[in-house]
């Protein structure tokens, strides 16, 4: 029997998400083949509304780890120019994650996955400026695992979290766009943190079901250099497939300075030593999806968790560019909710995961 929330939810990403309309070139791309019924939906919908051309593919992580561990200095710098040339066709672009195992890079050479990720750069930054696109994830066993969740309670979460109505939630994040574009500081003070820095002219962007789903934050970008203070992540946080927990940031003039991480360490500073860009932040966000409360190691997830953040060393958006360049953009998620406050030009505006300034309230899940 076909699962009706798998039907809901390509709904939402074809219409609602990416507009899918007569004439659009799609591309739709999955990781893992657990992702098949996903696809398919997706195939028929965006055939329905009338692309001229549809096209799906599969990518195998264990497929991609023999590559990073075994490709010669001439492949890992071949640029594969037929893809770009593809994307250059491609109005839609439609992105699933659907893997077992988030692990499965976490032995495979690094260097190799950085200097990949630098050659294919071009690809990705087509992509993002040039389509409508939008990246989701699908159940697996793998992802439920990690959640510490069964198959059926993860089901119900992701489906939750991604099936809701946006329209309405963007119309309430409209009131903490507002403020955000007013602020000249934001000030974040909680357990080994105190992090000041200025979004002085840098305007603050919705994140309302259009580019990611689930969906639900605001973010903006500090001015590059104003970063000052520390803080310490209590989100787990999985990069290159490796999980990293307590992951402590200290800035002086924007610059991460000092970076630490429990027994990961030196790796956490090789990746932050990708380019000059990468001990810069790249945005300052704030979660507000009412049906995401908890961590699942899995970041399309936990930067919306509601009372959370996410400060992100790395590639600024062009929506809100802050002028910062880098291979790299890793969302660190800090949670909020019972231990910290959000401060706006000296107003008090979240405390303990809870909005309290008078014009937000309404984005407060109504069971807290």
């Amino acid at each position: 029997m076909n699962d009706p929330r798998i039907r809901q939810l390509a709904e939402v990403l074809v219409t609602y998400s990416t507009r899918v309309k007569k004439g659009d070139v799609v591309l739709i791309s999955a990781s893992g083949t657990d992702c098949i019924p996903l696809v398919k939906e997706l195939y028929a919908l965006c055939l329905a509304r009338g692309a001229k051309y549809v096209e799906y593919s599969f990518q195998v992580s264990e497929i991609d780890r023999h590559f990073y561990n075994t490709a010669t200095k001439a492949q890992l710098s071949f640029f594969p120019q037929h893809k770009l040339d593809f994307m250059k066709q491609v109005t839609v672009y439609i992105s699933i994650s659907g893997s077992q195992n988030s692990m499965v890079m976490a032995q495979a050479n690094q260097k190799n996955m950085i200097a990949w990720s630098k050659i294919t750069r071009p690809i990705v930054d087509w992509r993002v400026k040039n389509t409508r696109w939008v990246i989701t994830r699908y159940p697996t066993h793998g992802a439920a695992q990690e959640a510490k969740m069964s198959l059926e309670e993860y089901e119900e979460y992701l489906f939750a979290a991604c099936c809701i109505d946006w329209e309405a939630e963007s119309r309430k994040q409209d009131k903490l766009k507002r403020l955000m574009d007013r602020a000249n500081t934001v000030r974040i003070k909680a357990s080994d943190t105190d992090l000041s820095f200025s979004i002085r002219g840098l305007n603050g962007i919705k994140c309302d079901g259009r580019f990611n789903i689930p969906d639900g934050e605001v973010f903006t970008a500090p001015v590059r250099d104003s970063v000052e203070g520390y803080i310490t992540y209590n989100c787990p946080t999985i990069y290159q497939g490796k999980e990293f927990n307590g992951i402590r940031l200290q800035f002086e003039q924007g610059r991460i300075v000092k970076a630490m991480a429990p027994a990961l360490e030196e790796d956490l500073n090789r990746i932050l030593d990708t380019d000059e860009g990468a001990r810069y932040i790249g945005e300052f966000a704030i979660g507000v999806n009412p049906n995401i409360r908890e961590p699942m190691r899995n970041i399309l997830f936990d930067e919306k968790i509601f009372g959370s953040i996410h400060f992100t060393p790395g590639q600024c958006y062009d929506e809100c560019n802050n002028g910062n360049r880098s291979a790299v953009h890793w969302d660190m998620v800090k949670l909020l909710k019972g231990d910290g406050e959000i401060w706006f030009d000296d107003v008090l505006i979240q405390k303990h995961g809870v909005f309290v300034h008078k014009d937000l309230v309404s984005l407060n899940p109504k069971q807290l």
